[in-house]
């Protein structure tokens, strides 16, 4: 009986460590909705298509919008964000900002995407923020931050979180590091406004993986590409593990997506997942 009596404490003691699972992040990918059935197949577990196809008031009219929360309903992969955000024609900074649009425009893409079912929308717009030539950068970091908080609380309004990417400075000449981006994501000072973690756009900008460092608070989505040619993980063999280490030693436990150039979706995605697969479970093990 008392050993009985021991064996079951022991087990009981354990129980938090045999019951434990490691967080490890699932991997989703951007891509057009009308591949999600072969997107079942490669194994990933969400899907972010853009604002434009889905939910943007200029593109999809309100009946389309009807017919497209069907289709969203009936993903074998479900929808986990959106991104595109912004048209490029609705700045955020320099001497053209027409706030009215800007949050007009934002209220109906918001409140879509709730209709949706969706909690995330990735903001880099990178034409939308990109600053005009001649236009002081420190003005439009105001600008940004001011406008940020603005549409921060409509997506209060809708329960829908954004999350800022850097973008390289090849795409956008504006918040290219994350540190910067992570600095306004402190300045807006919003729950409904944190950061992307866009490795893609760090290797672009050689940042090193210690740059993540300090975005624990923040940190709610991350995007992955190799460097040379945005291709999908294992074209190239990228060891991307460095970064991926350094997200969980910040205990990062969001979605990881590709956003890739596909040369071939059917032949590659299958290769692209179980890389990157493989290497965020060596990072996180």
């Amino acid at each position: 009986m008392m050993k009985l009596k021991i064996l079951c404490l022991l087990i009981l003691w354990n129980l938090p460590v045999f019951g434990q699972k490691k967080k490890i992040p699932a991997i989703g990918v951007v891509q057009d909705i009308k591949n999600d059935s072969l997107l079942n197949t490669f194994g990933f577990t969400c899907l972010v298509e853009s604002v434009s196809v889905l939910l943007s008031p200029r593109t999809v009219t309100e009946e389309q919008f009807q017919a497209n929360l069907k289709t969203i309903k009936n993903l074998k992969v479900p929808l986990y964000a959106c991104n595109l955000f912004i048209p490029g024609d609705l700045k955020v900074v320099g001497p053209k900002v027409d706030e009215k649009a800007v949050l007009a425009y934002v209220d109906v893409v918001l409140r879509r995407a709730k209709a949706a079912g969706l909690r995330l929308i990735t903001w880099g717009s990178g034409g939308s923020r990109g600053v005009p030539p001649g236009f002081d950068q420190a003005e439009a970091k105001k600008q940004f931050i001011y406008m940020a908080k603005k549409i921060a609380m409509v997506a209060s309004k809708y329960d829908i979180l954004l999350a800022l990417e850097n973008l390289n400075s090849t795409e956008c000449n504006f918040l290219n590091k994350l540190g910067e981006a992570l600095e306004v994501v402190k300045a807006v000072d919003h729950k409904n406004f944190r950061l992307c973690i866009d490795i893609y756009h760090m290797l672009k900008e050689n940042e090193l993986p210690t740059v993540i460092e300090g975005t624990k608070k923040y940190a709610i989505y991350c995007e992955i590409a190799e460097k040379e040619g945005r291709t999908p993980p294992g074209v190239n063999g990228e060891d991307l593990r460095p970064y991926l280490r350094a997200l969980k030693k910040e205990g990062y436990k969001g979605k990881i997506v590709m956003e890739c150039r596909w040369q071939n979706l059917a032949l590659q995605g299958s290769m692209a997942y179980q890389n990157l697969r493989q290497q965020v479970d060596e990072a996180y093990k």
